[in-house]
């Protein structure tokens, strides 16, 4: 291991604490949970200071939490802010999910006329309106790729004044650690490294929302910011465009463990793991967390068929089978994004079943990216209700799906195994199965809406992506139609789908997609992919467990053993 950078940062509440007078009266907005706000507020009211101490993070959201009393309330009209440094629904989005959490109350956004970084907030009850103003401390700023961002950030407002910035302690932390990355020599070639360790100390708790999988969690967004802003500082020392999947940095792995006080950044480079961290077996059709490595190389031994396989930067292997029939060829796959992980026990649950079929012909690859699947298991330790997209992308930091022969040369490893599956196969659909975040994701130091991923910050239930070459169109649409009509005979399925796209379109606006016998759908033109019809399933699934977990493998498997019954037919049609 080579240390980068190490430091400790003072507590902003305790400075705010020490510094303050007796007598004193002002109001203050950290990036604190709201028992450690708390906490200090009593101290504080002990030396004789009147102080209120506010959430910079989500404030409308606390506001709520912690100041409204919503009996009696019928209607909720709210004005939020917009800027010309964010996007419009920029605040509606960081009201998330208060439209999911007042009950019978009818609520309603609408767009401040003059750009104040306030929100109005009119309750009304049977004979009364109310209307209360609701600060939300931002600031405009250029991060270290050169974008400007309208960013959250602290404030402190002092009896009579208009108050100021006040750069805590999370801010603080997150601009040095980026700085003293940015400063370090890596070298001119990618990989820079194996991993890129950025460890944090930090104590706030997460705060579990009563809706879903929804959690207010300092940490979290402190990784989801930490690992994208550095993939976006390394796309730009490479002279890549912002957002290439195809850069090869290396594993960059923010670990953000919660701490009982210390506020504390340590930076290094360290050398590969090999391993995997299991834990036990699971009955897998009832699987409650994601499966052990070992259990899911057991699985996919049981299917039978043809091995083949590959190996990742680590030398971790890729496992993969080929059931040879006289059906046409499917080739299935999962854990491509080890994170979004009912998509790994879909595919090993559809192969299972498919291998009882007679004439059963398909490919099944359902670990993609071995190396993003030990770093999820680690990530998991300390925090595993995190979305963790650190687990996202390979140990050269790309993701695997962008690789070619052309432009990975010597790095092409985990694409083999798609590249061998085509081969052995002669396959022409492509069933690829992926999830994504089942609470919001949110880059609150960098301009809060997470850059190049706008359309994945909220859930809005289980939908479908087919990407198709040319001629493929009728094949593409008709796969769709005969897939969501199966999809929505599971129980409860549909129902889930409205509520969170009713819950999505409240504070995000309209999602963009047709909607399908009831599931949202993209259907697009494009030859990028080998096979000329792919599937993707996304399933809200990153940090569920238990009876949500089972769900979600289960949608997963339904799809793949609807898409393959429904291209036996779809895929004999001739293209024009």
């Amino acid at each position: 291991m080579t240390e980068i950078f190490a430091k400790s940062f003072e507590r902003t509440l305790d400075r705010l604490v020490a510094e303050a007078k007796p007598g004193q009266t002002f109001e203050a907005w950290t990036f604190d949970d709201r028992k450690a706000r708390k906490a200090a507020e009593q101290v504080l009211k002990q030396k004789g200071i009147t102080a209120r101490i506010r959430s910079a993070y989500k404030p409308l959201l606390n506001f709520f939490l912690e100041e409204v009393d919503l009996e009696g309330v019928e209607a909720i009209e709210i004005r939020y802010p917009v800027h010309p440094a964010a996007p419009e629904n920029r605040f509606r989005l960081e009201a998330y999910p208060l439209a999911g959490m007042v009950g019978s109350a009818a609520i309603t956004f609408l767009p401040r006329p003059d750009g104040k970084l306030f929100y109005d907030v009119t309750l009304r009850r049977v004979g009364s309106e109310k209307t209360h103003r609701v600060f939300a401390p931002n600031r405009v700023h250029e991060d270290a790729v050169g974008e400007t961002n309208l960013s959250p950030t602290g404030w402190l407002l002092q009896q009579g004044e208009d108050g100021i910035r006040l750069e805590t302690d999370y801010e603080a932390l997150f601009e040095a650690a980026i700085r003293a990355v940015a400063d370090h020599d890596f070298g001119a070639e990618e990989p820079y490294f194996e991993e890129l360790n950025i460890h944090v100390s930090h104590p706030a708790e997460d705060e579990p929302l009563p809706l879903g999988d929804e959690v207010m969690s300092l940490r979290e967004a402190l990784h989801e910011d930490f690992y994208f802003s550095l993939l976006e500082y390394f796309q730009k020392k490479s002279g890549r465009p912002l957002g290439d999947r195809g850069l090869k940095p290396g594993q960059v792995v923010p670990e953000i463990v919660k701490s009982e006080g210390e506020t504390s950044v340590r930076i290094a480079t360290r050398t590969f793991s090999t391993g995997f961290l299991d834990g036990g077996d699971q009955t897998i059709d009832t699987a409650q967390e994601p499966l052990a490595a070992r259990q899911v190389a057991a699985e996919l031994a049981a299917i039978g068929g043809e091995g083949f396989e590959a190996h990742a930067r680590s030398g971790r292997r890729l496992s993969a089978r080929y059931v040879r029939g006289s059906d046409l060829p499917v080739m299935i796959s999962g854990g491509q994004h080890p994170n979004e992980t009912t998509g790994i026990v879909g595919a090993l649950r559809a192969a299972s079943a498919l291998k009882q079929r007679e004439g059963a012909h398909f490919t099944i690859s359902p670990l993609e990216n071995p190396d993003g699947y030990a770093i999820h298991q680690r990530l998991r330790q300390d925090n595993p209700r995190h979305m963790h997209h650190a687990a996202r992308y390979t140990a050269l930091g790309d993701d695997l799906e962008y690789r070619t022969p052309e432009n990975s040369g010597a790095h092409l490893n985990e694409k083999q195994i798609r590249l061998k599956a085509q081969d052995l196969s002669g396959a022409a659909l492509h069933i690829n199965l992926h999830g994504y975040p089942s609470h919001e994701w949110t880059r609150p130091l960098s301009g809060y809406v997470p850059r190049g991923f706008g359309m994945w910050t909220l859930p809005k239930g289980f939908f479908l992506i087919m990407r198709h070459h040319p001629n493929f169109e009728a094949h593409a649409e008709a796969l769709i139609d005969r897939v969501t009509r199966h999809l929505g005979k599971i129980p409860g399925l549909l129902a889930y789908n409205d509520r969170q796209i009713a819950l999505y379109e409240i504070h995000a606006g309209e999602t963009g997609f047709r909607i399908i016998n009831g599931f949202p759908c993209l259907s697009s033109l494009d030859d990028r992919h080998t096979v000329p019809m792919t599937l993707i399933t996304e399933y809200p699934d990153e940090t569920i467990y238990g009876d949500a977990f089972i769900a979600g493998h289960k949608a997963q498997m339904e799809t793949v053993l609807s898409a393959y019954e429904a291209w036996q037919e779809i895929g004999a049609q001739k293209t024009t």
